[in-house]
This record gives structure tokens, sequence and C-alpha cells, in this order.
């Protein structure tokens, strides 16, 4: 490793830390509940941020949903949509996570390609994750086809009781290990619907100086942010001899993992400092997750060496 990557991560940023939920439904496509009453819903439960993303489909009449009535001094809102079109390997219609869109972004053409719309969204400014690629059993070929945005959604909160598909690391890393430089994020993907228990699954923390919606979708684009389900990270550091330091709330194990099968792990028992040892550490790349003392995990965006 021959240079300290940690500018890549949030922790020397400046600012402070702001929760957020960034994959989430209302009555204005196929959530249970009214706009105001989400917005209620996330601020009461601590959330600083909410990106309300309701599915931009013709029979919900293309939703951008409008939240800026909802923002307070301590409570902000990021405008967006799930946007939809073509078809998967599995012959399922696409589902693209797009965050920050413009109130006025068009309606995609018929026929448009998954790729060209996943562009446009990235054109108009918008954070772009490929949405639950587990959930709907994304192939490889798929993530080609899309071209590269900004992240992958390497958890999601629904899928957890609708099919135990919550779980999308596995599809990351191998695009990963081929050299692409996509940052991840967790979300519940909250709709509030049926036997399924989506609310606050899944969440990022995202570092900037300010709650302002410009400042924030600006950290998401440049990767200053972590996700949980749970735990939280507050440093990590790598020290000359490549020894990384990862400062956590109560953990019973911390990994570094890589490409493929490489990974490096310390067992602890609720203790809130971890030290990994890298110099055998052999991937372009590395991860860190955190397993909390009480469940749960936390996931830093990959670091590039």
């Amino acid at each position: 490793m021959i240079q300290n990557p940690m500018h890549q991560l949030p922790f020397a940023q400046s600012g402070r830390f702001w929760r957020g939920n960034l994959h989430t439904h209302s009555t204005r496509s196929d959530g249970a509940y009214r706009v105001e009453e989400v917005c209620r819903r996330y601020r009461a439960a601590g959330y600083d941020f909410l990106a309300l993303t309701d599915h931009f489909l013709a029979k919900y009449n293309y939703p951008i949903t409008d939240t800026c009535a909802y923002r307070t001094a301590d409570f902000t809102t990021i405008l967006g949509a799930e946007l939809h079109t073509d078809r998967t390997e599995m012959g399922e219609i696409w589902h693209i996570l797009a965050v920050g869109l413009p109130a006025d972004f068009a309606i995609p053409p018929e026929e448009e390609s998954v790729a060209h719309l996943a562009q446009r969204a990235l054109a108009a400014g918008a954070y772009v994750a490929v949405a639950h690629p587990a959930w709907y059993c994304l192939t490889e070929r798929d993530i080609e086809k899309l071209g590269m945005v900004d992240a992958i959604e390497i958890f999601n909160g629904i899928a957890f009781d609708h099919n135990d598909h919550a779980d999308s690391w596995q599809i990351a890393d191998i695009m990963l290990g081929r050299g692409q430089h996509y940052t991840v994020c967790a979300t519940d993907d909250f709709h509030g619907t049926g036997a399924r228990y989506d609310f606050k699954r899944g969440w990022v923390w995202v570092k900037s100086e300010s709650l302002e919606p410009v400042a924030l979708l600006a950290a998401l684009k440049a990767g200053h942010y972590y996700s949980s389900t749970g735990p939280e990270i507050y440093d990590i550091q790598l020290f000359p001899g490549d020894k990384l330091i990862v400062h956590c709330s109560p953990a019973n194990r911390v990994l570094f993992t890589g490409k493929g099968s490489r990974a490096v792990a310390v067992q602890g028992n609720g203790e809130t400092q971890f030290e990994l040892k890298l110099n055998k550490f052999d991937s372009p790349y590395g991860r860190v997750t955190v397993r909390g003392a009480d469940g749960g995990h936390a996931w830093s965006n990959p670091i590039w060496f």
C-alpha cells in the first residue's frame, strides 16, 4: 500500500454525521402512508434527512414527490425517485434508485434503455444506485448492461421479510473485484404495507458541514458516508506498517474484506477499538464490516489502494 487512502472515507472530512434513509415510498406510489406522515415518522425516529423515492411509473403519474414543505431546522429532505425501464435478465422491470433528481426530470420515452435512463439521472445531478440487486436476482450481465453508476444498494430492509434477500454484498464484491469503483448503501425501502417490517431496517450516516440537501448530495456523490443496520463507526485510521484501527460502538467482530476470499478479522467482546494487521492483505480494495455487540452490521465504503 503506497499511499494513505483514508481521504476516500468520511471520517477525516469536515462537518458532522447526519443519519438518513435513501429509499422510501408513500401513497404517491405503493406506500401505505401519505407524504406528510412518512416524513413525520422519520423525523420522530431521530433521522436527520429522508429521500422519498416513489416509483416513477405511468400508473402513479410519474411522481417526483415534493417533500420541501416538511423540511425543518433539524430535518431535511432530498427529492428523488425509483426509476424503471427495460427488462432484466430474469425478465423483471429494472429498479434504479435516484436521489437528488430535479422536479422536472423527464418521463422515460418508450423503450428507453436502462443505461440511457441511468445516465440521464446522473447527468441531472442525482446519486444513482443499483437498487436491491439480490431481491430480484440481478446478474453480473445486468449490472454491466446498466453501466457505471454511483453505488450498489447492499442492504434492503423490505427484502428481509419479503424473500430473505436483503443482503446484496456478493454481487457488489464481484463488481468491486473486477475493479469497478462503486460505493454502497443500506436502506430500508419503507412501504409500510403487508406483513413486512421495513421501517428503520437500514440507513446511511453522511458526513457533511451542513444539513442542506445540496451538501448532503455532494457528500453522497463523494462517498463520504457509511451504511448501517445498527452499529456506528466513529473512525477508521491507516498507520505506517499497514495497521488499520477501527473505532466503533461496542462490537463483537470487525472484518476487513477484499477481492475474492481475502480478509482480516479480529474478534472482540463488546470492545470499541479494533486493530487489524494488513501487511499480508493482498487486494486492490478493502472494506470494513462491524458486527455489533447487540446485533446488526455497519459497513464502510470500499477503500481503494
